[in-house]
């Protein structure tokens, strides 16, 4: 049998007989994994020596989903018991080796013999704890221990907004108190020219701190200025204090909802306009640095190291004190591209920084900001991002507050899973443990490092590396890291025969429910000796989770290096690849062949290079951070979406199909549907678009053509119900101006350079210069089999 099977389940391991069936197991088996761990690798045989890992080009990796929601993990109400070696502690699991007579376990990580505590004195083979058994490779603890906090919701809310925007965002506000839970508990920030911390606990009267909006304050002068630094108890007049049992909140600015929700529900519905006034051919006076600084300073002076969210919503760019990213005349546009490039943006180095060490501040008391922009310019996102970005809080970019796509994202942010618990969870710490064979070279996703030296971290980093802990401060359900792995076994001191190596993800963190939990999942693949048995670790490859990974490591690349170099980077390695595992005679670019596993990996690459995630043109530098900031943190089948847009194409002739992503799928007598994640198009061909124009569909005979058109309306609504963010919806037609949405994302096959030569009839010809994929598969094959490369 060969050693590539030991790992999979025997109902898999008896339909391996031939290559394919070799090749459809796998696929099984990763997707198995993924559905019970959340875990995709790109390679699920390992090659056993360090040299050999390196000539894999794709580094050996993993997309792991922390919160991967199952219906069929109720957690245990127990600690988890650790490996007794304390630069170990790895936690029990169905890969130790155990001694039921002596009550023994080994350590699959570092041997070390440990002794089972005295609960588990009843244990034995035929009564196992759940965390022995293979099923529970991932298992989740509720431990008791510690006080419980309730959850912390600060709204920051700019009211430089136009009118009807200001109204549409405090009903969204006031709804959102409507979705908390009774004992959470909200505070209230607002801010324009001047900043507004508004206290909640007075009743009849408004009573807010006013700061300037031009000077930085440290977090020791917020907190003196508030009246922090003492334990503040809320007297109510005519009330006793608070009894004993009543926890005594610190706050007079933060109070639980079921308090003060008439209150605040008045208090946001009397928010006016910033009085400052505007005069012509300037902008309002935004201290966007300023409200940022005083929330991070009132969270951290009240509730560190707690499950907190600062939900900033701003509706143009921050333009006076610390943080402006421009000045308030009209006519100096707000950077571009260009200006970055020319070293012409004057504000962005200090407002990143700014922004940077809020970020950083935040992260560090297990806080998360979230930012909703809502703005037909650029509101600075570019310089905010690591707000968003290093604690894992949301970004949501919009042109108005006053549109579906703001109040329905907004409202997703309070949904609930199925057990009608909020789907977010806090203050997380993820650690990473593995067999000596391997070590950590970082980290790519929404956290940051914990700085947590030990015996398997790599000195070679791979995004946010030197480090086998990080931080992730908000984590639901989707929220996708990947971790990158170095191979370290030398070449002369081979790994016996049916060796596995193994990797433990360990993630502690607040639920929602408030409860301290622990969910462990405990993975092992085998290694296998490149040399002897490379067509193994080939049939293994998990080209889709690999293209990610990849793509992770580029868009990481692209933060700090110019974009033609992370091109160039991205295609030596897909021609290192093709190198690698091609079939071919040297210079004979015809006989180039990719065994089934890697078939895909070029068209991903293709499509990846021309993706909005390394192409800045035709982007404001916003929505570059916006789509960057997405593709860091969603899982691997939205990430897909991402990278290679969906079309699905409407027709008479039948069903509706998945068609290739191409020019010559778009014909007249079609309708498709193309989903690119953070777009929805409909497009009529133009044979459709005619008979619309025509008003067929309202003719009792034409009873057909009027469902044909309804059919893709009907599939758009189900992913714009359920996708957060949600989609922009785009509907157009055949030489409509947003047909570009469309042709942009297609394969050129037909461009009007070529189309005469091709001499086809079908599909639609594209005005670009950007090669095709056929010409781009063709020059991927000459530079794979050139003796020269």
């Amino acid at each position: 049998m060969p050693v590539a099977f030991l790992n999979l389940p025997p109902a898999v391991r008896t339909r391996s007989k031939s290559f394919c069936s070799f090749m459809a197991t796998y696929l099984e088996f990763i997707q198995q994994n993924e559905e019970r761990d959340g875990v995709r690798f790109s390679w699920n045989v390992w090659p056993s020596s360090r040299l050999e890992a390196t000539r894999m080009v794709v580094p050996l990796a993993c997309l792991l989903t922390p919160l991967k929601e199952r219906l069929d993990l109720p957690p245990v109400q127990y600690e988890p018991v650790l490996c007794s070696r304390p630069t170990c502690k790895a936690v029990l699991n169905p890969l130790c080796q155990v001694d039921y007579r002596a009550k023994l376990w080994a350590c699959n990580f570092c041997f070390q013999r440990n002794q089972f505590p005295p609960a588990y004195a009843g244990i034995s083979e035929v009564n196992q704890p759940a965390e022995l058994m293979p099923q529970f490779s991932t298992i989740e603890y509720i431990v008791q221990r510690g006080p419980q906090t309730p959850l912390i919701f600060l709204y920051v809310v700019d009211t430089c907004l136009e009118e009807e925007d200001l109204q549409a965002l405090k009903e969204s506000l006031q709804m959102s108190l409507s979705l908390l839970p009774a004992d959470a508990l909200v505070g209230l920030i607002t801010f324009g020219r001047m900043v507004q911390v508004h206290e909640l606990s007075c009743e009849g009267i408004s009573k807010s701190y006013v700061f300037r909006g031009t000077k930085d304050l440290t977090a020791k002068q917020i907190q003196d200025m508030l009246g922090l630094s003492r334990p503040a108890v809320p007297i109510q007049q005519g009330r006793p204090l608070q009894t004993p049992e009543q926890p005594v909140i610190s706050s007079r600015f933060l109070q639980p909802v079921h308090k003060i929700d008439m209150n605040l529900t008045d208090l946001l519905g009397e928010l006016q306009r910033d009085p400052w006034p505007v005069t012509q051919g300037k902008r309002p006076l935004r201290s966007t640095g300023v409200a940022l600084s005083i929330a991070v300073g009132l969270l951290e002076g009240t509730f560190p190291n707690t499950g907190a969210r600062i939900m900033l919503f701003t509706g143009g760019p921050p333009t006076q004190g610390p943080g402006m990213v421009v000045g308030d005349e009209l006519k100096t546009p707000i950077r571009s591209w260009h200006d970055i490039e020319k070293d012409n943006a004057r504000f962005m180095k200090k407002a990143t920084k700014h922004y940077e060490t809020l970020a950083n501040r935040t992260a560090t008391n297990g806080h998360c900001i979230d930012i909703y922009a809502c703005a037909l310019d650029q509101t600075g996102l570019l310089e905010m991002k690591c707000c968003a970005n290093l604690t894992g809080g949301h970004m949501v970019m919009g042109d108005s507050f006053n549109t579906s796509l703001f109040k329905q994202t907004f409202q997703r942010v309070f949904n609930k899973g199925f057990n009608g618990e909020f789907r977010m969870a806090f203050g997380a710490n993820l650690d990473v443990k593995t067999s000596r064979e391997l070590k950590i070279a970082g980290a790519i996703g929404p956290c940051i490092s914990l700085n947590a030296k030990g015996p398997c971290v790599s000195e070679n980093e791979l995004g946010i590396g030197g480090t086998s802990q990080w931080k992730v401060c908000s984590l639901d359900p989707s929220t996708t890291l990947a971790i990158y792995f170095e191979v370290v076994n030398q070449h002369n001191a081979p790994i016996p025969q049916g060796g596995r190596g193994a990797v433990q993800f360990v993630t502690q963190y607040q639920h929602s429910s408030t409860q301290k939990r622990i969910r462990v999942t405990t993975i092992a693949r085998n290694w296998a000796d490149a040399q002897s048995q490379l067509q193994h670790i080939e049939a293994a490859f998990d080209q889709e989770a690999a293209a990610v990974l990849m793509a992770r490591l580029g868009v990481y690349r692209a933060e700090s290096e110019e974009g033609p170099d992370v091109l160039r980077w991205l295609d030596r390695q897909l021609i290192r690849l093709c190198q690698k595992f091609g079939q071919y005679n040297k210079d004979d670019p015809n006989s180039f062949r990719l065994s089934e596993s890697f078939s895909l990996y070029p068209q991903f690459m293709f499509h990846l290079r021309r993706s909005p995630f390394l192409q800045v043109f035709n982007n404001s530098p916003d929505e570059s951070s916006y789509y960057r900031h997405h593709f860091a943190r969603q899982d691997l089948t939205q990430s897909l979406i991402m990278i290679q847009p969906i079309l699905y194409a409407y027709s008479f002739h039948g069903p509706p199909e998945p068609v290739l992503l191409d020019s010559s799928s778009i014909l007249p007598d079609r309708i498709l549907l193309m989903d690119t994640f953070f777009q929805i198009v409909i497009y009529l061909g133009e044979t459709i678009a005619q008979w619309q124009k025509a008003g067929y569909q309202d003719m009792p005979e034409y009873e057909n053509f009027k469902h044909l058109l309804q059919a893709p309306l009907d599939d758009a609504q189900e992913i714009l119900q359920t996708r957060f963010p949600m989609p922009r919806y785009i509907h157009t037609e055949h030489g409509g101006s947003q047909a570009r949405f469309l042709l942009s994302k297609v394969n050129p096959s037909q461009t009007h350079n070529n189309l005469y030569a091709w001499g086809q009839e079908s599909g639609a010809p594209i005005l670009t210069d950007d090669v095709s994929l056929q010409v781009f598969m063709d020059h991927l094959k000459k530079l794979a089999v050139s003796s020269a490369s």
